[in-house]
């Protein structure tokens, strides 16, 4: 058997490490062009050193020196250079400009197809006026993209201030607010709604600004409507942002103006990292960003540098190479594809949603005349419309990895894949219930085990939704994941209960299961990739009639 690499990393051939050396020297020219200096960090940080800048999510590659200090791999630059700057570079030598080049490593769960280790390629710029630096590594980006001749890119920009403002005025617990921040970090705008709809201690215009700000996209005009939205609900003129964001785009008024910018609110997510304006580059093809990066002064602030202003970004150089039509496998391109020679492609569920979907998509006035009766086909063209039909589970992986721009499914399917997708609208059919169940005749067993044992042993589908569940109750939990019947692990011992799905509780009564909890209540959604929504505004104008045929069917 031939010696393979781990999963999630490669070796990489003499063709494609000069298709990387071109474009990093195509980049690293435009980087040194103004005045930006080369930095290396090492690739294994003290993680207590990092996290007094931001938190860091878990990493898999961690490890103890002989020392017993922790560990990590570095999964980006950003921080690194942070904590550079913050102990080696003295108030004399600032602004510093540094640029790097150098691959960090993230942890990506098994069959999904992502790398774990990627290349980025930046700059950081800090001390400088913070929107005189904004405006520097923007311009900076927009240089770099077009020196590569990238295909139809964009930069689209958001920012953490007008939400944390518009939370700090009208917020009515500490809970609330960070509910909220948590469901935009994860881009449920669905679940934000609800959430907003449960408190009835809001003002009706601070809950349509929760509502609208994450929604709004557009060129500069979106200012007034984000300010007129903050006003209402009572945000104090100083705290909104959308003077400096105006500031932003008069100094980069010309990039505006070719349609290369535009402002997506929806991209607010990092709170603890980010303290103004976030912004991506996309480009045709690609189902995630090529470029991220931010306005982060609290990083150096944590890391005992107050009032320095630090802005940046990154590149992602795996996915340069694919959308340059170069080898490279990223898992986010799809190379060629040109987003105004083909059609809107929606991602449909098969089985139980699909004639409530197609219904609802008619009502939205997309063509589904040939859609209504598919027969075999998989994939329906329809005027500028093309369909791609799916099983629902599946449906997030086809948006998620480019294979559609957006779809529907149940939010079962969304909370499983785990995937960055935006969920933009309860389309409140296919409605169901996931329960926990145990067997009648075994009432009390379930308690009296996990007294002993410690956990609870629970059967589902749905391992992601049951870990959710148990988390959120405090228990701990062991779960064996089936593919069908479920039913039967209760019955034949391998479990306590089961966690499943359920419309009217008749399965579970022929076979002597009983409801002992609810967990989550389930309907249809329309959902989207990021770069996707951001970059076609025929997503966003589906979304906004999807929702009007979801209220007028109330």
């Amino acid at each position: 058997m031939i010696a393979g690499t781990p999963r999630g990393f490669r070796d990489i051939l003499p063709r494609e490490a000069l298709a990387r050396e071109r474009i990093s020297a195509t980049v690293r020219a435009c980087f040194s062009a103004r005045g930006y200096l080369p930095v290396e960090t090492p690739l294994l940080e003290d993680r207590s050193a990092i996290e007094r800048g931001a938190r860091v999510r878990d990493s898999a590659f961690q490890l103890f020196d002989t020392d017993g200090t922790l560990l990590m791999l570095r999964p980006d630059l950003t921080l690194p250079v942070a904590r550079l700057v913050a102990g080696r570079v003295g108030a004399g030598e600032l602004p510093a400009r540094f640029r790097y080049s150098a691959p960090v490593v993230r942890e990506e769960p098994s069959l999904r197809g992502q790398p774990r280790q990627f290349t980025q390629l930046g700059v950081e710029l800090v001390g400088e006026d913070g929107a005189a630096a904004e405006v520097e590594v923007v311009r900076l980006l927009a240089e770099a993209l077009g020196a590569l001749e990238v295909p139809a890119w964009r930069i689209v920009f958001g920012s953490v201030r007008p939400l944390t403002a518009l939370l700090d005025a009208c917020a009515p617990t500490p809970g609330f607010r960070e509910e909220v921040l948590a469901l935009v970090h994860d881009s449920d705008l669905v679940s934000l709604d609800e959430l907003v709809a449960s408190v009835p201690d809001l003002a009706p215009e601070a809950s349509r600004a929760l509502a609208e700000v994450p929604r709004l996209s557009g060129g500069t005009e979106v200012i007034a409507r984000l300010d007129a939205l903050l006003a209402g609900a009572g945000v104090p003129e100083a705290e909104r942002g959308t003077a400096e964001l105006a500031e932003l785009a008069d100094a980069l008024a010309d990039l505006f103006d070719q349609g290369r910018l535009s402002f997506d609110f929806s991209i607010i997510n990092s709170f603890d990292y980010y303290t103004g304006i976030i912004f991506k580059g996309y480009a045709e093809g690609i189902a995630a960003s090529l470029a991220s990066g931010g306005r982060y002064d609290a990083v150096l602030a944590n890391l005992g540098r107050p009032g320095l202003a630090a802005c940046g970004f990154a590149l992602s150089l795996e996915r340069l190479q694919e959308v340059l039509g170069e080898p490279g496998e990223s898992g986010v391109v799809t190379p060629g594809v040109r987003l105004a020679e083909r059609p809107l492609r929606i991602a449909v569920p098969k089985g139980s949603l699909f004639r409530e979907t197609v219904a609802a998509l008619a009502a939205a006035g997309l063509p589904t005349g040939e859609l209504s009766d598919p027969g075999r086909k998989l994939v329906i063209r329809e005027g500028d419309v093309e369909y791609v039909i799916v099983r629902a589970q599946d449906a997030p992986a086809f948006v998620g990895h480019g294979g559609a721009d957006c779809g529907v499914c149940g939010k079962d399917s969304l909370i499983e894949a785990g995937l960055d997708l935006l969920q933009l609208v309860d389309l409140r059919y296919g409605a169901c219930r996931f329960v926990v169940a145990e067997p009648a005749a075994r009432a009390g067993e379930a308690e009296r085990n996990y007294q002993w044992r410690g956990t609870v042993r629970v059967a589902t589908k749905y391992p992601r939704i049951t870990q959710q569940y148990y988390d959120a109750i405090g228990q701990q939990v062991d779960i064996v994941t089936l593919h069908g019947n479920i039913e039967l692990g209760p019955i034949v011992g391998m479990a306590d209960r089961i966690v499943d799905i359920t419309a009217t509780g008749t399965t579970l009564a022929e076979n002597d299961l009983v409801i002992v909890d609810d967990v989550m209540a389930c309907t249809a959604r329309f959902f989207a990739g990021p770069a996707a929504y951001r970059c076609d505004k025929r997503i966003r104008d589906l979304a906004a009639r999807l929702a009007e045929v979801a209220r007028e069917g109330e």
